[in-house]
């Protein structure tokens, strides 16, 4: 029967293999790797296949039945490696995974810094912004980096959003008689032009601007940036965010984001996720890139632009809220329902009966079931002799299911 070993190699050469591995590479009949692997084992007799940019032709010749097979990896070929890849486009039960040593557990080990609480980055697969993302809502990550999204590339990006309080680790060449491990903070790592082979890893000392902002549900409304009224409420956007039933994984257009208040509470409900703020007036999109910093949003991408226009290269959502349609309400809905997921959701904040009619008509005849909550706010007046009551005006959340 055929079978595909994928064998992890360590950061300290054939002696980081177990015996088990190399009994299988001497067994094998190919042997497959990167150039810097494959040179690991020079009296290899059997037939050798260099993985580089031709994975499609490394799944081809896996195909073939021929014994057993080894695929050389760095580290644990699951961790960030090309054990994902190989299981996409061959049957599972072909492979056998032997991990090693990954470059990063021998990085942590090197400083000393237990990692069990760290997140894992690649910033080949999710670029700088999107490392960086991931790097501010977290106190100790270890970064991938390669030719493009440097570890200084990455260092600007923080300092720029004002989160410069970690302490830099740039640990290059591991493993080799190269290896330099360079003790730094993030200012530090825009002056080094760094390894093309480095971990980056980063520990936070202190806090800076926006790390006081802890996740919850009903931010004040005055902690915005906001064009006056142009804000969902903080009671009317908690009530929203529970008809949305949202899970980690999503995907949420925010339609008429205003403040980007929806947007910016939602992030903390879909860490996996992503949410796509759109909005065309330019002084609120001022204000949404003010408060996506202040609030240290990690997943939501603002797209400016008139909706349903700009909708197009979005990916499908699951869920989608609508805060305001610019006067185009039947187009956006047409557009959502050709879109959205099945069982997806719809929620709709109206405010008036003209747009609450509108949209129950729309999801009706579209077959959607729909359910109408009024919410209605009054809030003690500030700063007065006697606790009088200030009413707002009642909204409509309107919430479709796709059925």
């Amino acid at each position: 029967m055929k079978r595909i070993y994928v064998i992890g190699a360590g950061v300290e050469g054939q002696e980081g293999f177990s015996q088990r591995a190399l009994d299988l590479i001497g067994e094998a009949g190919l042997l497959m790797g990167g150039q810097r692997q494959l040179d690991l084992f020079p009296q290899f007799a059997g037939e050798k296949m260099v993985i580089g940019s031709n994975l499609g032709q490394v799944v081809e010749r896996l195909k073939k039945p021929d014994g057993k097979m080894v695929v050389l990896a760095s580290g644990d070929p699951l961790f960030f490696g090309i054990g994902r890849y190989l299981l996409r486009n061959l049957p599972e039960a072909d492979f056998e995974f032997v991990p090693n040593v990954t470059s990063v557990q021998y990085a942590f080990a090197k400083i000393r810094e237990p990692w069990d609480d760290a997140v894992f980055i690649s910033a080949h697969g999710r670029g700088f912004k999107g490392a960086v993302d991931r790097i501010v809502a977290n106190d100790k990550a270890a970064v991938l980096t390669d030719d493009v999204n440097t570890p200084a590339a990455i260092a600007t990006e923080l300092i720029e959003r004002g989160r410069g309080g970690y302490a830099a680790y740039l640990c290059e060449n591991l493993g080799t008689e190269e290896e330099k491990i360079i003790a730094t903070d993030v200012k530090g790592l825009q002056q080094i032009e760094a390894a093309p082979l480095n971990v980056l890893i980063l520990i936070k000392e202190y806090e800076t601007e926006g790390d006081e902002y802890v996740p919850t549900l009903g931010i004040p409304d005055e902690e915005f940036a906001t064009v006056k009224k142009l804000i969902t409420k903080e009671e009317v956007r908690v009530v929203t965010l529970a008809k949305l039933k949202l899970r980690h994984d999503m995907c949420l257009w925010d339609i008429g984001a205003g403040s980007g208040s929806v947007s910016i509470e939602a992030d903390h409900l879909l860490p996996n996720g992503h949410i796509f703020a759109i909005e065309r007036n330019e002084q609120c999109i001022g204000f949404i890139k003010e408060n996506l910093n202040k609030f240290n949003a990690r997943n939501v991408t603002l797209v400016e632009g008139m909706a349903p226009d700009c909708l197009e290269t979005l990916p499908d959502p699951d869920r989608v809220f609508i805060g305001g349609s610019g006067g185009n309400l039947y187009e956006i809905l047409e557009t959502v329902d050709q879109r959205l997921a099945a069982d997806g959701r719809v929620v709709l904040n109206a405010v008036t009966l003209d747009t609450l009619t509108a949209a129950n008509e729309f999801f009706d005849n579209a077959g959607y079931g729909v359910e109408v909550t009024v919410v209605n706010i009054a809030r003690t007046r500030p700063l007065t002799d006697y606790k009088m009551f200030e009413a707002f005006n009642p909204v409509y959340v309107v919430v479709a299911v796709k059925e």
